[in-house]
C-alpha cells in the first residue's frame, strides 16, 4: 500500500484519557497509547489526515481522594500530574495533535452543550436514587470505589458499576455486603436526585449498529457489547461532589453539591479536543471534517476495563445528541456526529506474573522505564508481545530477550554489517550491476511486505504487522550471509550488487518498522543519506485559554516529515559513513536488578 493508492480520508485516532491522579505505567501505556500511536503513525505515512486528540481526565472523586492524601487541591493535583503524564506522552513518542485537559473552558462548554442536546431530545431525565457516602467524611463514593459481591455470578471483588467476572453493569446499593475500597468501611446508602442517562432508549439503535461491525472489530469487544445489550439501565450522569462540570440547567448550575459524573465528561473529551486543536490551528470549524463527514473514521483505543464506555455510552450520547434513540428528536446545535467506526481494546499487561498496582509498587511507570531503556525497545515489545488479544505477562527476561535477539542481533546487525561495508569499501551507496535471482526475489520479499503490513496495521494488527515487518529484516540477514559480500574481492561488481540490494531492504525495512520505531527508524534516514526529519516527534508547548492559567499541551508539526508508505529506490552515490549501533545489547544482571528492586517493594 502506497500514500497514492487510496484517496486520502480523514481519521480521528482517539486513545483513552489517562487519570491524573499519578504517573502512569507500562501496562496503561500498552493500551491506550502505544497503539494508537502506530496505529496513527501508519495512517499519516499513507496519506490520510490524521487527526490525533486526547488528555488528561481530571474531575471526580478519585481525584479528591488522591489530593486529600497528599494535602492538596484537587485543581493542585491535577496541574502536577496532567504535566507529569503529558511528559512521559512526549518521551513516548505519541504523535498527538492535541493533548489536552478536561479542566479547560472550553472542555466544560462541550460538555454542557452535549448534555443539553441529550436533555433537550428527553434522554436526560432526573430520578431520586440511592447514593453511597462514606461515614466518616459524608462525601460521596464513586461507583468504582465500593467492591463487593456480585449479585449475579457472586464474584468476590465486583465493583459497584460493573462486574469483571461476569461482565454486568452494577447499582452499588445492589453489591452483597459492600466495603468501601478507601478505608474499608461500609458506604451508608442515602436518597438523592440525580439525572440518568435513558440508555432503554437505545437498545435497538445500538444493536443496529453493533451487528453492523460484524467481522470488522475484535471479537471479544464485538461479544461482550453485543452481550451487554439485553440489561441496559438508565445510568447516572451526575454525582453529589464539588468537583467537576457543572450542570447546565436552571437551578442546577450554581449549585456546589451536583457535578456531572466523570465519565460522561471524560468520552465527551474526545470532541471538545477536537475542537480546541481546531481553535488553535487558526480555523475553528476544522473539527468538523472528522466530526460530520460521512466518508471520515474514527478509532478508539483502551483498556479492555473501559469498553462498554465507548462500544454503549458514547454511541448512545452520540445518538441521543442526533436524536436517532427511540425518543426521536432534532441533532444539537452543533449538528449531529458520527458514531465510532472501531472500539480497538487491548487486554491488560502483567508484571511478573503479578497485576500492575501502584499501591503495592507492583509496577515501573513510563519515566522510570525510560530513564533506563530505549523507547523504541519498550515500543517494540509491545507491538510483538503487548495484550492485543489475550492479557500477557511482562517480564525482564522476555524484554532483555526481545531486544538482545531481534532488535540488537536481527534489525540492528543487518543495519551495522551492510551500511559498515558499503561505506568501507565504496564510501557511498553501490551501483547494482546485473541482478541474479536471489537479488530479485530479496527485492521483491521487501516489496511485497508493503501491502501485507499495511493491511495488518490498517486492521490494528500490530503483532502481525512487527512480525511480517521483522521476516523482512530476517530474511534480508540470510541473504547476506548465503552472498557473503565479505569474502568477494575479485568482483567489485557484484560485491556492490548485493549491497545494494541489502541497503535497499534496509531501507524499506525502514519505513515497514517506523509506525513502531520512529526514532530509531529516523537514524536508519540518516545513515543511508536521508534528509529532513522522517519521522515527526512530539513536543510539549504552554498555552493559555483567554489569558487564564497556562498548561501543557502535547502537539507536532507531523505534515513536514519525509515518512511515507511506500518503497523509496536508494540514490547510487548517496555518501555513506561509518554506522552507530542501533541498540545496545542488555546484560543479564539487568534481570536481577530489576526483580530486585520489585522483591524490595511491599507486597
Amino acid at each position: 500500500m502506497s500514500s497514492s493508492s487510496s484517496q486520502s480520508r480523514h481519521i480521528l485516532t482517539a486513545p483513552a484519557w489517562p487519570y491524573a491522579n499519578g504517573p502512569r505505567h507500562i501496562g496503561h501505556v500498552s493500551g491506550f497509547a502505544l497503539p494508537c500511536d502506530m496505529f496513527s503513525r501508519f495512517q499519516r505515512m499513507a496519506g490520510n489526515q490524521v487527526l490525533m486528540v486526547s488528555g488528561t481526565d481530571e474531575h471526580g472523586t478519585p481525584i479528591q481522594v488522591q489530593a486529600d492524601k497528599e494535602g492538596v487541591s484537587p485543581r493542585e493535583l491535577a496541574d502536577r500530574y496532567n504535566r507529569v503524564i503529558a511528559t512521559d506522552l512526549q518521551a513516548l513518542g505519541m504523535s498527538y495533535d492535541l493533548f489536552t485537559r478536561t479542566t479547560t473552558r472550553n472542555h466544560y462548554a462541550v460538555v454542557q452543550e452535549i448534555f443539553k442536546g441529550l436533555h433537550d431530545n428527553g434522554y436526560i431525565f432526573p430520578k431520586s436514587t440511592l447514593g453511597a457516602i462514606s461515614p466518616s467524611t459524608g462525601r460521596t463514593l464513586p461507583d468504582r470505589y465500593i467492591e463487593g459481591t456480585c449479585p449475579i455470578c457472586g464474584y468476590d471483588g465486583a465493583r459497584g458499576d460493573q462486574c469483571d467476572n461476569c461482565g454486568n453493569q452494577l447499582d452499588p446499593v445492589d453489591l452483597i455486603n459492600p466495603r468501601s475500597r478507601i478505608n474499608g468501611e461500609t458506604p451508608k446508602f442515602v436518597e438523592t436526585e440525580h439525572f440518568m442517562l435513558d440508555l432503554p432508549a437505545f437498545t435497538d439503535a445500538l444493536g443496529s449498529y453493533l451487528r453492523g461491525k460484524q467481522g470488522d472489530w475484535r471479537p471479544n469487544v464485538l461479544k461482550f457489547s453485543l452481550n451487554l445489550l439485553d440489561d441496559l439501565q438508565p445510568r447516572a450522569i451526575s454525582r453529589d461532589l464539588d468537583w467537576g462540570v457543572p450542570v447546565p440547567l436552571p437551578d442546577w448550575s450554581d449549585r456546589t453539591d451536583k457535578r456531572l459524573y466523570v465519565w460522561f465528561d471524560a468520552v465527551v473529551g474526545y470532541f471538545s479536543a477536537s475542537v480546541e486543536w481546531a481553535r488553535r490551528s487558526g480555523d475553528p470549524e476544522a473539527w468538523r471534517a472528522w466530526w460530520q463527514d460521512p466518508e471520515a473514521l474514527s478509532y478508539y483505543f483502551m483498556g479492555k476495563d473501559n469498553i462498554v464506555f465507548h462500544s454503549e455510552i458514547w454511541p448512545a450520547m452520540l445518538m441521543g445528541y442526533d436524536g436517532k434513540g427511540d425518543k426521536g428528536g432534532e441533532p444539537g446545535s452543533l449538528g449531529a456526529l458520527n458514531l465510532p467506526t472501531e472500539v480497538v481494546s487491548s487486554e491488560f499487561l502483567t508484571m511478573e506474573g503479578r497485576k500492575f498496582s501502584s499501591s503495592r509498587q507492583v509496577v515501573i511507570y513510563v519515566k522510570d522505564f525510560l530513564e533506563r531503556y530505549d523507547v523504541d525497545a519498550l515500543r517494540y515489545y509491545i507491538a510483538v508481545a503487548g495484550p492485543e488479544n489475550q492479557d500477557t505477562d511482562f517480564t525482564w527476561q522476555h524484554f532483555r530477550e526481545r531486544n538482545n535477539n531481534e532488535l540488537v542481533a536481527q534489525w540492528g546487525n543487518l543495519v551495522n554489517r551492510s551500511l559498515n561495508m558499503a561505506a568501507k569499501d565504496f564510501g557511498a551507496v553501490p551501483q547494482a550491476g546485473e541482478l541474479t535471482d536471489a537479488d530479485r526475489a530479496m527485492l521483491a520479499r521487501s516489496r511485497a511486505a508493503f501491502d501485507r503490513v499495511g493491511a495488518e496495521l490498517g486492521r490494528s494488527r500490530f503483532k502481525n504487522a512487527v512480525t511480517e515487518a521483522f521476516d523482512v529484516v530476517r530474511d534480508a540477514n540470510g541473504y547476506l550471509s548465503a552472498q557473503e559480500p565479505w569474502k568477494i574481492a575479485d568482483d567489485p561488481e557484484r560485491k556492490g550488487t548485493v549491497l545494494h540490494v541489502a541497503l535497499q531492504v534496509v531501507d524499506d525495512a525502514k519505513t515497514l518498522l517506523t509506525p513502531f520505531l520512529p526514532n530509531s527508524s529516523g537514524k536508519v534516514h540518516t545513515m543511508l543519506g536521508g534528509e529532513g526529519v522522517w519521522a515527526a516527534m512530539p513536543e510539549i508547548r504552554d498555552v493559555d485559554e483567554e489569558g487564564g492559567p497556562s498548561y501543557p499541551v502535547v502537539t507536532g508539526d507531523y505534515a513536514a516529515e519525509e515518512a511515507r508508505w511506500e518503497h523509496r529506490p536508494i540514490r547510487p552515490g548517496t555518501p555513506l559513513a561509518k554506522p552507530k549501533p542501533l541498540f545496545a545489547k542488555l546484560d543479564a544482571s539487568i534481570v536481577d536488578e530489576e526483580l530486585a528492586r520489585l522483591a524490595q517493594e511491599p507486597s
